[in-house]
């Protein structure tokens, strides 16, 4: 996957965000879910493809992810 230009995307904060630190923002374009820490704004960004992202979602909802 070629990386979107992200420069004039609009970024989503997530409302699930915590006020301890724990955030993510979201940008939507027409191929590409973009994720990013909200706090790190020139910081690395995740991409994905949209059936990636329906994966990924599915794995959080399922609690496959733990610390």
């Amino acid at each position: 996957m070629n990386a979107p230009d992200l420069t004039t995307v609009h970024w989503v904060t997530s409302s699930y965000s915590s006020g301890e630190g724990q955030c993510i923002a979201v940008a939507t374009l027409p191929n590409t879910i973009a994720t990013r820490d909200s706090k790190v704004l020139n910081g690395p960004v995740l991409l994905f493809g949209r059936d990636g992202w329906r994966d990924f979602i599915g794995a959080v909802n399922r609690r496959e992810f733990r610390d």
